[in-house]
């Protein structure tokens, strides 16, 4: 297992993903107000709301984070992500997600590791609209992916396209929910 050339060919494939920079709009001229109007009514400052990360690859302290390497990609980059990791050795620990309601996002979450040695462990992260939260499936490079795609399709509705069996894991097949989605009301 090469650490140096998959943390190359990682951030070289989210560097391919990233969106093309927005415009930056000039600043208007602002006119002076008179000192008393200035004085009669201080405009408060509204808090922006953090944007989602851009992707990349960021290098972590593992005792702090438990990955070496957090990587964002685009959604239709995780299969490849998992090609690169498999062709190193590493193995596949988990497949999760994270509901971003606020940023009306979904987010998949895959977790690997090397043991062979000296250990490494990767984290990809992958966004998509959470009207519409599709990801391909990597079962086909990771055959345990499977069960995980599954319990994420299943508690949190994120599809995993051509998924060999998406079918329910843990609720009732009847379930017409996704119980760990920030907006279920049980």
């Amino acid at each position: 297992m090469d650490q140096a050339k998959i943390k190359k060919e990682l951030a070289a494939l989210a560097a391919e993903g990233m969106p093309e920079p927005e415009p930056v709009e000039e600043t208007p001229e602002v006119e002076a107000v008179p000192e008393e109007q200035a004085e009669a009514k201080p405009k408060k400052k509204e808090k922006e709301k953090p944007k989602p990360r851009l992707n990349g690859l960021v290098e972590t302290p593992y005792d702090e984070r438990g990955a070496h390497v957090d990587v964002q990609l685009n959604p239709d980059q995780v299969v490849r992500a998992a090609e690169i990791l498999d062709s190193e050795g590493m193995t596949l620990e988990a497949v999760t997600g994270v509901d971003w309601l606020a940023e009306k996002q979904m987010e998949a979450v895959y977790d690997y590791s090397y043991t062979g040695g000296e250990l490494f462990r990767v984290v990809i992260r992958a966004r998509a609209d959470r009207a519409q939260p599709d990801f391909p499936t990597i079962s086909n490079v990771f055959g345990g992916a499977n069960w995980h795609e599954r319990e994420t399709w299943d508690l949190l509705g994120i599809n995993f396209t051509g998924h060999p069996q998406l079918e329910r894991l843990l609720l009732p097949e009847d379930a017409d929910f996704h119980p760990l989605r920030k907006d279920y009301k049980p």
